[in-house]
């Protein structure tokens, strides 16, 4: 829980508080006196009397009562301290930057636990341990530097670690980019991530919601409420950058023969983000190109003029545009001529647009605001100033302040030269202005950023299902392996189609399967052992019944197997469609080529379910097997619609029975008329 004695206290107690500057207490009290403009105590048993002219006392038992408090004292120490802080001292808002808790080992956990069970007995917020703390308007809650100077329309830093905070910063202050708070949540022993998430969440609507959040996360305990409220603040206007680390799985494959191999924790992070609207990122540097893009007027599209000074840069940002899928349009006529005539021998504006290093600020502005008015084909534009243009051209700096202000269409400046223009870029941040040292990093961020959707719904319309039939299968087995006609039951409860099939355990079932599905030609495929079509148990177009013996007692014979199924032979496009839990996360939901394409092609979408028909359509359509699926020529292809609603009605499946622990139908056959489930295979976890 967040609470206003935790954001905007009356008094703060500082619990080892120092004049030693190079100590936590030291450092976090030397911070809060230099933000802080309300009454400040410290604890220190040997500092007493003042502390960096604060008043301090010997013990907590001497202090008056105080609404929040900051531990910088050893961590046995700690859970003492919290209890007298509470119960004795009716203190609302508890900050642990002290470490050696749960990250330390057992008796740190505990330690942990107990604090947390006074916390929230009391209704206390709880921030940290092993926190480097907080900055907010109001105060700076840490020991660490740099602190920045706030603004009230800057970004929101939100961290798993404290130490990442700091060169997040140091990266931000490079580019000029603003910052409103910083939270360091350290082991999340009550608020985390999400927590903070949901307050700012709750606490703003559209007219007042931040500008921009950037996240660094290291594990995601509630990813239902990291959705929820993500979502919902895009939804009122911000705009949101993460950081997930620790998901690599040294030694797993890109994807394998079954829905398990392919799922993963990191594609759920990947699922989530994508289904909020968070642009994901990889590194520091990539977190704060993509937050400074965001702080300016949102790119309404992929079009891009690349105005420069440099023809280098220009050509690496342009040849990434191009092959990113952004575009960079070609700029001609009769007005593009008339800007031509204004501007230095040797100049370019097709496209790039180089006005070369004599190029003057007027030209520059010029060249803006013919891109501005004249170009309705260019939704946004990039500034490229090398600084190394004769006499420093001071005035650039004016003109580019001014069109940032005027200028509807976003503008991204790249100062190329970050040792020769560094005191005028210094001076250009601290007039409001944002900037970015490298051409290609910001090219990165706008793809990213133009990729990103918001397909969080509240209110997601999932296909009917019959979820009495569906909860009759899943009630009356248990963990493992359903049997073909209970899947085949759970199928046509969803809605899916599926082509008619029969089981046999003898060779008279086996004629008589054959009978029951229509006659020749046939499918036949053991039962049991995993991936029967590597282990020879799937023998296709069967057409007599010497044959169809023989296979069935080939394939009995298999270890493992428990029967044969019998299938009528179809034609068409291979599809694969699949779930698979992934623990709190819920279901991902997996689409792709089918067949042996799964493992060959490697080319797979997945998505977090439930789904709306756009979030479904976003899916079909990132694959690189789309065209196919969409048909190179008339005639070819597969109903697309029939597709997307059958992913969704997998969607409503895995809803209405949260045990599926693993869902395969591979392949699925399809063409312009039906789509057939001929293979499908559903594991239960309880």
């Amino acid at each position: 829980m967040i609470n206003k004695e935790l954001l905007n206290p009356s008094e703060i107690v500082v619990v080892g508080g120092s004049t030693n500057l190079r100590t936590i207490g030291g450092a976090t009290l030397k911070n809060l006196k230099d933000t802080y403009s309300g009454i400040i105590y410290v604890v220190n048993p040997q500092e007493t009397g003042t502390v960096q002219e604060c008043k301090s006392f010997h013990s907590i038992h001497d202090i008056p009562s105080v609404e929040c408090a900051i531990l910088c004292i050893p961590s046995n120490e700690c859970p003492d301290a919290v209890d007298e802080l509470v119960n004795i001292k009716g203190c609302k808002a508890i900050i642990i930057l002290s470490g050696g808790f749960r990250e330390s080992g057992p008796e740190g956990a505990l330690a942990e636990d107990k604090i947390k069970t006074i916390c929230e007995k009391s209704e206390v917020s709880l921030f940290g341990p092993n926190s480097t703390g907080l900055i907010t308007p109001v105060y700076a809650g840490t020991f660490r530097k740099p602190i920045p100077e706030l603004h009230p329309n800057g970004a929101i830093l939100i961290s798993a670690s404290g130490s990442t905070i700091v060169y997040i910063l140091e990266t931000a202050q490079h580019l000029g980019l603003p910052v409103k708070s910083v939270f360091s949540v350290g082991n999340s022993a009550q608020n985390g991530v999400e927590d903070i998430l949901q307050y700012i969440d709750i606490n703003c609507s559209e007219k007042n919601a931040p500008t921009v959040l950037m996240l660094y996360i290291e594990s995601i305990a509630h990813p239902d409420i990291l959705l929820k409220h993500s979502s919902s603040l895009i939804s009122k206007g911000a705009k949101i950058c993460a950081i997930k680390a620790g998901t690599s799985d040294s030694g797993s494959k890109a994807a394998s023969l079954h829905t398990g191999a392919i799922a993963s924790s990191d594609k759920a992070v990947n699922a989530l983000f994508h289904k909020a609207g968070i642009v994901r990122c990889f590194s520091r540097t990539e977190l704060v190109f993509v937050a400074s893009a965001m702080m300016l007027p949102e790119l309404k599209g992929k079009r891009i003029a690349v105005i420069t000074s440099a023809g280098g840069p220009a050509i690496l940002q342009t040849d990434f545009f191009s092959a990113s899928g952004m575009e960079i349009p070609k700029i001609e006529g009769s007005a593009a001529d008339a800007l031509l005539t204004k501007l230095n021998t040797g100049s370019s504006v097709s496209n790039p647009i180089d006005i070369m290093t004599d190029g003057t600020a007027d030209q520059l502005a010029e060249v803006i605001d013919f891109c501005q008015n004249d170009c309705p084909q260019i939704d946004a534009m990039t500034v490229i100033w090398g600084g190394l243009e004769a006499g420093g051209n001071e005035d650039v700096y004016d003109v580019l302040l001014s069109k940032l202000k005027t200028c509807t269409k976003p503008i991204y400046i790249v100062m190329a030269s970050t040792l020769i223009t560094s005191d005028r870029t210094t001076s250009f941040h601290q007039k409001g202005a944002i900037t970015f040292p490298d051409e290609v990093f910001l090219a990165k961020a706008l793809k990213k950023i133009s990729e990103s959707h918001n397909f969080q719904s509240e209110n997601i319309s999932l296909p009917p299902v019959d979820r009495h039939r569906i909860r009759e299968v899943i009630n009356n087995n248990g963990s493992g392996h359903l049997q073909p006609e209970q899947v085949q039951i759970l199928l046509d409860a969803a809605g899916i189609p599926r082509v008619k099939e029969a089981s046999a355990y003898s060779v008279d079932e086996a004629l008589e399967a054959v009978r029951e599905i229509g006659g020749y030609p046939l499918v036949m495929k053991v039962v049991g052992p995993e991936h029967n079509y590597l282990s020879s148990g799937t023998t296709l177009n069967v057409r007599e019944d010497l044959i169809m013996k023989n296979e069935f007692e080939r394939m009995m014979k298999i270890p493992g197997a428990d029967c044969v199924l019998f299938q009528k032979m179809l034609s068409g496009i291979e599809i694969f469609i699949g779930a698979k839990k992934e623990g709190n996360f819920g279901h991902l939901v997996m689409c792709g080529m089918g067949g042996v394409f799964v493992e060959t092609l490697n080319d797979i979408s997945i998505g977090l379910a439930p789904f709306s028909k756009e979030e479904v359509d976003s899916m079909i359509k990132s694959l690189k097997a789309y065209p196919i699926l969409r048909g190179l020529s008339r005639g070819n292809g597969i109903n697309l619609n029939l597709l997307n609603e059958t992913i969704r009605r997998v969607s409503a499946l895995c809803l209405a029975a949260p045990e599926i622990e693993e869902f395969d139908i591979n392949p699925m056959l399809g063409d312009r008329d039906s789509l057939m489930s001929v293979n499908a295979r559903i594991t239960l976890k309880k």
